[in-house]
């Protein structure tokens, strides 16, 4: 807000009219008037009296501590747009500036400002990039150490792509430290920066990684659809989801074991006899081969605890006390191959 909306905002708390704001302050209406439709300021010297008089700070009298909302940032980023359409980049870069004089704390402007202009710079050659990426890089350095959680993240990824474009691996490569250890956003940065800095079997490494931690995250992630579309009862969406489950196994060379294990479970919600034995056949042959996936081109650089013999024999006898619960699978009492199967 401008300091005259503060003005009116507070003076209205205060219930007061602009008569009586006037008389306290000991100057004409028509000048209190003249502030809150912003044609004039008001004189220096009586800054410090009409914040105490309208209990405020100074900072917020002058909105040096202004939040703005997200369509009021909305709104001054479409006007800057509109600009570039009307003026030169110095124009609307020196309009930006002004803005920001402004709302020197509001972090969330400044970042959204510095991409904007960020981006003109990428891909308009003409612009002197020496005489603005300076500014635009304090702006950045400011959302980074004022900013919340977020507009920091935000303003690492800006600044890490910046020194990335500029080919400062070494620069870009601290910002990393701004995202989550886990991460899979912080891990594909590393692994590109290895990538970009000669360590190739790392960033191998690492890539694989994130492919290996996704198919996990997505496996838990369909399993959890496939549960809440059987809580509405919903079965072709249910299936749908197993169905997807199994292709996830697939691409990813997990192996028959990942592949099939749910679509057992749901051949036993439905009851079906004849797809349960398959399943079930299926299940007990892939234990010998699971963690095979180890030795998959797609992991070639990481490393894997080998699964020994007596980790697939125990796997196995599991696997037979699970086809045993008839909570699960008493529908199959009494057939043949069945009870071959579970011994």
């Amino acid at each position: 807000m401008q300091i005259g909306e503060v003005i009116r905002k507070y003076r209205k708390e205060k219930n007061f009219t602009q008569e009586e704001l006037a008389n306290r302050l000991g100057v004409s209406a028509p000048a209190v008037n003249k502030w809150e439709r912003g044609t004039s300021q008001p004189d220096i010297m009586l800054l410090a009296p009409l914040a105490r008089l309208l209990e405020i700070s100074l900072e917020t009298l002058l909105s040096f501590h202004e939040t703005l909302t997200t369509e009021e940032i909305a709104a001054i980023i479409n006007e800057v747009d509109k600009r570039f359409a009307e003026h030169d980049f110095d124009n609307v870069f020196q309009y930006a500036l002004g803005i920001i004089q402004q709302y020197p704390n509001c972090n969330q402007l400044i970042w959204q400002l510095a991409v904007v202009f960020n981006a003109r710079i990428i891909t308009d050659k003409s612009i002197c990039q020496e005489k603005y990426e300076p500014q635009i890089l304090k702006w950045f350095h400011q959302a980074l150490e004022g900013g919340e959680e977020n507009l920091r993240r935000y303003a690492a990824d800006s600044l890490f792509a910046y020194y990335l474009r500029k080919e400062n691996y070494k620069e870009a490569e601290q910002y990393i430290a701004y995202f989550a250890e886990d991460s899979a956003e912080r891990k594909r940065k590393q692994a590109l920066i290895y990538s970009k800095t000669g360590r190739r079997e790392q960033a191998y490494q690492v890539y694989e990684e994130i492919l290996f931690s996704s198919c996990q995250m997505l496996n838990i992630v369909f399993y959890s659809l496939y549960q809440l579309a059987l809580e509405e009862k919903d079965l072709p969406q249910a299936e749908m989801w197993i169905e997807k489950e199994r292709c996830l196994a697939n691409l990813f060379e997990m192996g028959v074991y990942q592949e099939e294990i749910c679509s057992l479970e749901f051949s036993a919600y439905q009851k079906d006899v004849e797809k349960t034995i398959f399943l079930a056949k299926r299940l007990l042959e892939a234990v010998d081969k699971m963690g095979e996936f180890v030795k998959s081109k797609m992991y070639r650089h990481m490393n894997f605890r080998e699964i020994n013999e007596t980790f697939r024999v125990q796997q196995k006898e599991n696997l037979q006390k699970l086809f045993r619960e008839k909570e699960t699978f008493g529908y199959m009492e009494g057939n043949p191959q069945w009870e071959a199967l579970i011994g």
